[in-house]
């Protein structure tokens, strides 16, 4: 007989009806994982001084919070994001986002007009590659910035040993979410990017859940697990996942694992 904790769980539903749970992986991202990332965002705008002066442009914005926060402090912003889904949650939160092959994104402004450039461009969400860096680049106004950001040394962050799950299962097909964190690796994605580092900094980022369920739902929601998920099938992976969280369980059933990111900045030389 299952436990009471286990009723509802993600396993549970995993085995009912997988395509359901894979269908609700975007909104599990926009209700629990994103905000995780909160200080990171927070960080960067605050040193960057991001206001009413900055016109953003979020590469794979996902669901838009961090375009929320930058339009709170008065930025005009604007994303593209590949995925329907979470393109679509953007667009319901109010944001200009287009898809990822969009030819010019929209900021908002009384008067929206299309903007191929901007002055800050943020490339947040998972490992960055050389590839979307270079795109990212692209957008970047002469003078203006490009940040990039990446989980930071697999041994400042307790999620490590849940992510390597995901390695076990897919090892010649997942890639290293910690490669870009090492030092000098953000800055060599920018150099080769056409931009000139010019600082960066390290913030901790606690992922914190309600329970374990909640906590791998939201793992799973990164994207971090696609290929494992596809070589593992989902019922292994979700029960391989509650048996890694297990070490950060805390008493009142919650889950909270201390991780740092980094991120760095580089400003498009003026032509």
């Amino acid at each position: 007989m299952a436990s009471a904790q286990m009723i509802g769980s993600t396993v549970d539903r995993v085995r009912t009806d997988p395509t359901a749970v894979r269908r609700g992986r975007a909104r599990d991202w926009a209700e629990i994982q994103e905000r995780m990332l909160v200080p990171l965002y927070l960080d960067v705008y605050r040193r960057l001084e991001v206001g009413a002066a900055t016109s953003l442009l979020g590469v794979g914005c996902r669901s838009g919070l961090a375009l929320l926060l930058a339009e709170g402090r008065g930025a005009q912003v604007a994303g593209v994001e590949a995925d329907g889904e979470l393109r679509a949650l953007a667009q319901a939160r109010g944001l200009q986002v287009g898809s990822a092959g969009a030819v010019g994104a929209v900021a908002r402004s009384a008067h929206p007009v299309p903007r191929p450039a901007h002055s800050l461009v943020t490339v947040f969400e998972r490992p960055p590659t050389p590839g979307a860096v270079a795109r990212a680049a692209e957008r970047v106004l002469p003078g203006g910035q490009l940040v990039v950001a990446a989980w930071g040394p697999a041994e400042r962050c307790e999620s490590a040993a849940v992510l390597a799950v995901a390695g076990r299962h897919a090892p010649s097909e997942v890639p290293d979410p910690f490669a870009a964190g090492v030092p000098g690796g953000l800055e060599a994605l920018l150099a080769a990017a056409g931009t000139r580092p010019v600082g960066g900094g390290a913030v901790g980022c606690p992922f914190a859940y309600a329970g374990l369920d909640s906590a791998v739902r939201g793992l799973l929601s990164t994207g971090l697990f696609d290929r494992a998920e596809r070589a593992a099938g989902p019922v292994l992976l979700a029960k391989e996942l509650e048996e890694a969280l297990h070490p950060y369980l805390r008493p009142d059933g919650s889950v909270r694992m201390v991780n740092v990111f980094r991120w760095a900045v580089g400003t498009r030389p003026r032509v």
